[in-house]
């Protein structure tokens, strides 16, 4: 049995792991690698297997960087299956036909490549195999079965049954306390796991925070008569702030409704999946016998769809908040709002999500005083806050807890990904010790017998 390692070693984008075993070769995730720009030349690379030769894919979940080269493997002559969770299937969808949208307009701005284009998502949709949490299923010799991550709508790891073992691979394993998700399952036995180490090397601040200081920003931008940016990644992120703004706004005691504009096409997309298969969510408040029995809905919330709708949010009056994708500030409506609010001193960016290294997401959060966006210069003048609270990953202490099986032994070994090297480094030291198990941090394109 052999594992290696195609993507997300060094850094948090691009998850793809080949599983082989006398019987089968499973991948599981393969997602696109994310920068400054979109198309990053990596996603054009080789994959470093021959694609032709998986029997099947296996997706965590629906984020880009877990899914966003699925059509490249396609093209390149994967023909095989794609099983992915329900949820995870409506909202993958989605995803890639943003990324789509994305790269055919940075292809005419910055003359940048297009990695795929609308036409192929169709043959990704005809591939996808839905798949319940708990329901196990055969391929070749492996016994595959997808348990809640807790870490989106659809979210899973996966354990994998082969040659006597289990084999486990984390996606991404969500936080603790999420207010609309159930828990992440435990791991209930495991010879070796691929966990994610996103926040490896930190703690979060405690969840019963997080309204308070969302709370404190939002009546600060009201005082100022300033604007609150928020970029958010459009699944998870942005509904769980629309459940913590519905349940905060009847605390401000404001006068009249606050413009509240949700400007991202993917995220009122992917909130309108939430509310269909709202039956896996889980809530700590009872929202659903409100008046309007809408959990993502409040006054003043604007949704704009289209580009007009967009344009038009510079003309609405100050107070205002503005919630738009991407997360990281790498593409989409958030950029025209940072070149329009980020010279005033009275905007307030507030980040409440994860910025990958090279991202202008990162530059921004690390200080940057200027910044190129489309080939302008701006100047950066408005406030920076973050939240660590509203992470949809878990921290050093969730994924210890994680990585301790309710039964029998600790891993043999465990192979960390997703996470930046530094972090990922000291989360192998702690792990080492506190679990006392082989640690090992896999380099791109590395192979492992089991």
């Amino acid at each position: 049995m052999r594992l290696s390692f195609h993507g997300a070693e060094n850094e948090v984008t691009g998850s793809c792991i080949l599983l082989e075993t006398a019987a089968a070769k499973l991948l599981i995730d393969c997602g696109m690698f994310q920068g400054e720009r979109m198309c990053s030349r990596k996603n054009f690379d080789e994959f470093g297997f021959d694609p032709k030769t998986i029997d099947a894919l296996l997706v965590t979940h629906p984020h880009l960087d877990h899914t966003g080269r699925i059509p490249r493997l396609i093209q390149s002559g994967f023909a095989g299956p794609i099983y992915m969770t329900e949820p995870a299937v409506a909202l993958s969808r989605i995803v890639l036909e943003d990324a789509a949208h994305v790269m055919t307009e940075n292809a005419e701005r910055c003359k940048d490549d297009v990695l795929y284009s609308p036409e192929d998502l169709q043959v990704v949709q005809e591939r996808c195999h839905p798949t319940s949490y708990h329901a196990s299923f055969t391929i070749g010799d492996c016994q595959i079965m997808f348990h809640d991550a807790g870490h989106v709508l659809g979210s899973a790891f996966v354990s994998v049954d082969v040659e006597g073992k289990r084999v486990v691979f984390s996606g991404d394993i969500g936080n603790d306390d999420v207010p609309i998700l159930p828990e992440t399952d435990p791991l209930s036995r495991a010879d070796f796991v691929v966990c994610e180490s996103t926040y490896g090397a930190r703690e979060h601040e405690p969840m019963a925070t997080r309204g308070q200081k969302l709370r404190k920003i939002i009546v600060e931008t009201l005082e100022a008569g300033g604007v609150l940016l928020i970029p958010a990644f459009s699944i998870e992120r942005t509904q769980e702030l629309l459940y913590e703004i519905d349940r905060l706004l009847p605390t401000l005691r404001h006068n009249k409704p606050i413009p509240i504009f949700l400007d991202s096409p993917l995220a009122i997309k992917a909130t309108a999946i939430y509310r269909h298969f709202q039956h896996y969510l889980r809530f700590e408040s009872p929202i659903l016998s409100e008046p309007d029995r809408d959990f993502f809905s409040f006054p003043g919330l604007r949704e704009t769809l289209s580009a007009e709708e967009s344009r038009r949010i510079n003309g609405t009056p100050k107070p205002k908040v503005i919630i738009a994708g991407s997360g990281m500030m790498t593409g989409g409506r958030i950029l025209h709002h940072l070149i329009q609010y980020l010279p005033d001193p009275k905007t307030t960016l507030l980040i409440i999500g994860y910025l990958a290294k090279g991202t202008l997401g990162r530059t921004l959060y690390e200080g940057a005083k200027e910044v190129t966006i489309f080939g302008q210069r701006v100047e950066v003048k408005a406030k920076m806050k973050a939240i660590g609270a509203f992470s949809a990953h878990g921290d050093k202490n969730k994924l210890t807890r994680w990585l301790k099986p309710t039964e029998g032994e600790v891993p043999k070994k465990i192979f960390l990904v997703h996470g930046d090297a530094a972090d990922k480094e000291l989360f192998a030291e702690h792990l080492r010790h506190e679990l006392q198990t082989e640690v090992i941090i896999p380099e791109y394109h590395q192979s492992f017998e089991l």
